[in-house]
């Protein structure tokens, strides 16, 4: 009864909704690396520059989870939710770092697609997070978070798709090594955010 009482601290959505604003950034950014093939540092330091701004966020949440009596959400939700929002960045970051690296020049159709997929993950889960300070959106989050495991089922035939074409079609052992690093890495970035689906899915359940 006493805890019912308490005014719960509601800056945590907030904070929810601009590190899912930067993820559909480095999203969108990332398909733009993939699609022009060039000024890959610069297009790479942009996705850098949004990471570093969803990292604040993401220390600026844990650290108001520590400062906050009565949280609106679980603590381990709060933080599991947070954390895991910020490795799709992480990854959206290695992906343009591995390119950048590994010098790749001409990217293919598939490593396209798959950044394509990635952004349409992203915007999801903006859209599913945008909900979440109201339990009365429950089914919309719900829906948001099925549209995520479909397009992480999608990302993943698409990877089988292009890792059977390489191998198959490509003849330079490096250009192999090199595609085959960034396709997994782009569908590890879909796998986060269902890792993110399934958070927010149980946060609904547990709240509606």
């Amino acid at each position: 009864m006493f805890g019912r009482l308490m005014p719960k601290e509601g800056r945590f959505f907030e904070l929810f909704n601009e590190h899912a604003e930067q993820i559909v950034l480095g999203g969108r950014e990332l398909v733009s690396l993939m699609a022009s093939g060039d000024d890959i540092q610069r297009r790479a330091y942009a996705i850098e520059t949004i990471e570093k701004r969803a990292d604040k966020i993401t220390q600026t949440t844990i650290e108001l989870l520590h400062k906050t009596f009565i949280t609106p959400l679980d603590r381990d939700e709060i933080h599991q939710l947070i954390t895991r929002m910020d490795d799709i960045l992480d990854l959206m970051e290695d992906v343009s770092q591995s390119i950048f690296l590994y010098d790749v020049k001409q990217l293919t159709s598939e490593a396209q697609k798959l950044a394509e997929v990635c952004v349409l993950c992203a915007e999801q889960v903006r859209q599913a997070v945008g909900h979440l300070s109201n339990m009365d959106n429950a089914a919309a989050i719900l829906k948001a978070c099925e549209e995520i495991d479909r397009l992480e089922s999608e990302a993943d035939h698409i990877m089988r798709a292009a890792m059977a074409k390489l191998f198959r079609d490509e003849p330079d052992v490096r250009q192999v090594i090199k595609l085959k690093a960034i396709y997994e890495l782009l569908e590890t970035v879909t796998d986060r955010c269902e890792d993110v689906a399934n958070i927010i899915e149980g946060i609904v359940l547990e709240n509606s």
